[in-house]
């Protein structure tokens, strides 16, 4: 569900640990970043490589801090931090994700949906919290950086070295309500690089706030505090990469940003910050997969949502719950997610006009945005399925799910999505996506707003010089891919190692030169004329035509239906 993964990070976190307990301390190398020094968390001698853990790069976003943009670290701590105390931000999930993981097998396999079998365990979710990770901290402002120790010898403390290595930024999706930095392993992606690059990558991942502590908004958030705090975080991360990447034999002039669902939807929004008026973005490439962005939040929506908040806090102003313990804050923001419409998460950006001017649709067609970068766009071929509810069965129902997505619509504009744009029955034609019935039509309309026509607005704007491609191994949903991205070996969700491999030397060539590639791979050509897209399936790597070059994704971006 915009990729969030409860098993990972478990796995990662323990992973950490046993190697970590297995070496001295003492033998590993330290950075001096001016506010602190920082040991690394452990060496990696399988693969060659240091891994620096929980690195701040900000102030605690707390008390007075809570829901304004953050701050960067001050003063000296000459106490040298080993990054043992792992940190995520709250996490908060939706209870309908529970109905779609039983809905999304059953339809897939062709069976009916029994929703009555699901009852008691949504209520069940309705009446408890479920347990909470014990590294949850609102102090989560933290980073890493795992480096490979020919890239780390070649580091300088003292300039700032240009001629470092290429480095891979990794923001996670999630919803904007889930995920956290070291829940996936750098190593497959490392070993793709070096396969390519003598040194290969260093890789850079890091957490930012999420739910009603990074996504809160509304007029009245906005005259004592930031709304879109969670892109704030992002951005100064990516300033400190800029800063300090040096020290660990990086480039800054390097940097490619990577991520998924809500951190391809980021990503987005970090390319048209302050609409292109604020100086470069802090990266020179991006590689966007299944960039995700609900984009129908109005300012009405906006402050009943962070009222909704306040009242669940029993208080009724900003500066009240900023007196409050966390514990308070996380309970509040839990119970406000897990209640979130179906397909939908409460949280996410929003239009602030500061760092949001406009919805990034808009600011792309307007021409407002960072033109200097170098782009590689992912999407699925089924992105919708996820976040299709079972229960839109007739037309009735698919209008009552256009006006809940879209409360202030006006009734001729939503008469036109339901009759033009998504009719009850459409068919598919030159290998384009078609459907015969309601669930078709849901998934079509949800994969197209709020995922796959985001790929085709970065595509126009940049005049067609983007890499674009689309992953089609089976079940090819969303959020499956990233086990590719970050393929490591064998795994039960990797059912092609091929085209996992196929992927990772196309993103790491991309990082490093800024053209995906490789030596026994098909040539990734330009998207020029929206012809030439890549199909990345279990047995092939073929050109295709652009599902997602149409005239539907032409109508969303004009945000009509606000």
């Amino acid at each position: 569900m915009f990729q969030a993964s409860h098993t990972c990070a478990a796995a990662a976190v323990a992973l950490l640990s046993s190697l970590a307990a297995s070496q001295s301390s003492s033998s590993l190398p330290t950075v001096d970043l001016g506010y602190q020094i920082q040991q690394a968390t452990l060496l990696n001698s399988t693969g060659g490589f240091y891994n620096f853990s929980n690195i701040r790069y900000a102030q605690p976003p707390v008390g007075e801090l809570r829901f304004r943009a953050p701050l960067p670290p001050t003063g000296r701590n000459t106490t040298v931090d080993d990054g043992s105390v792992g940190r995520i931000c709250p996490q908060a999930y939706p209870t309908w994700e529970l109905i779609a993981g039983v809905f999304v097998n059953d339809y897939q396999e062709g069976k009916p949906f029994n929703a009555s079998a699901l009852s008691s365990t949504s209520s069940g979710m309705a009446t408890s919290l479920p347990p909470q990770d014990p590294r949850t901290t609102e102090d989560c402002l933290f980073l890493d950086v795992v480096v490979p120790q020919s890239n780390f010898e070649k580091a300088s403390n003292t300039t700032n070295n240009t001629s470092g290595a290429p480095v891979l930024v990794w923001i996670y999706g999630g919803g904007y309500t889930a995920g956290e930095k070291s829940a996936y392993n750098a190593a497959g992606l490392i070993k793709a690089s070096q396969a390519n690059d003598t040194d290969g990558i260093i890789f850079v991942s890091l957490n930012y706030r999420l739910g009603a502590f990074g996504w809160i908004s509304g007029p009245t958030l906005q005259s004592d505090g930031v709304a879109n705090a969670g892109l704030y975080d992002q951005r100064l991360a990516l300033q400190w990469v800029q800063d300090n990447i040096h020290l660990f034999g990086g480039d800054p002039n390097r940097v490619t940003v990577i991520g998924e669902s809500a951190g391809g939807g980021s990503i987005m929004h970090q390319i048209t910050a302050f609409g292109g008026l604020n100086g470069p973005a802090p990266f020179q490439r991006a590689v966007l997969q299944s960039a995700a962005f609900q984009n129908f939040v109005s300012n009405l929506q906006e402050e009943q949502t962070a009222d909704t908040f306040l009242a669940l806090l029993n208080v009724t102003t900003i500066e009240e719950s900023r007196q409050l313990p966390s514990e308070a804050l996380i309970r509040a923001n839990i119970i406000q997610v897990a209640n979130s419409s179906y397909g939908l998460f409460t949280y996410g950006p929003v239009v602030d006009g500061l760092f949001a001017p406009a919805i990034p649709g808009k600011l792309l067609l307007q021409g407002s945005y960072d033109h200097d970068l170098t782009l590689m766009l992912g999407h699925n071929a089924d992105e919708g399925l996820v976040f299709t509810s079972p229960f839109i069965t007739n037309d009735t129902l698919f209008n009552d799910f256009i006006l809940t997505n879209f409360p202030t619509i006006n009734p001729s504009v939503a008469s036109y999505i339901e009759d033009v744009l998504y009719p009850p029955k459409m068919p598919g034609t030159l290998g384009l996506t078609g459907y015969s019935d309601e669930t078709g039509r849901v998934i079509l309309a949800v994969g197209e707003s709020t995922f796959t026509c985001n790929t085709y607005y970065l595509d126009k704007a940049f005049n067609n010089q983007t890499y674009a491609y689309q992953f089609s191994v089976p079940p090819a949903i969303h959020g499956t891919d990233v086990a590719y991205t970050f393929f490591n070996g064998p795994s039960t969700s990797v059912t092609s190692d091929p085209a996992a491999i196929a992927l990772q030397e196309y993103i790491t060539s991309f990082a490093i030169n800024g053209k995906p590639s490789g030596p026994m791979l098909p040539m990734f050509p330009l998207y020029t004329n929206a012809t030439n897209i890549i199909d990345l399936n279990a047995t092939s790597i073929t050109t295709i035509l652009d599902p997602i070059a149409n005239q539907r994704c032409n109508w969303w971006q004009k945000g009509l239906y606000v």
